[in-house]
């Protein structure tokens, strides 16, 4: 599950501030989120490099590339309406 940390101010960049060994802490427009390992997997074993590497995808989603994730804004403000599947390939 998110959890909003503190709104950020109106800039248009997504940002990992911090990685923990619970999981990442995410800046986006909307505000600051801490997403955990549990709910957001896709993080927990990856390179450091890698889940700094985030980027804006338009103004709906996040993306990090090199870990083909992709985030939509709303799921990160909503997660219950939102059961996260990991498509492991």
């Amino acid at each position: 599950m998110s959890h909003l940390v503190q709104t950020s101010g109106s800039n248009t960049l997504a940002k990992v501030l911090t990685i923990t060994a619970n999981g990442i802490l995410l800046s986006i427009p909307e505000g600051d989120f801490f997403l955990n390992y549990k709910d957001y997997p896709w993080f927990r074993n990856a390179p450091i490099n890698q889940v700094f590497d985030v980027e804006m995808e338009g103004d709906y989603a996040v993306r990090w590339n090199a870990l083909d994730v992709d985030l939509e804004i709303e799921s990160i403000l909503h997660p219950e309406r939102y059961p996260m599947i990991m498509n492991n390939k």
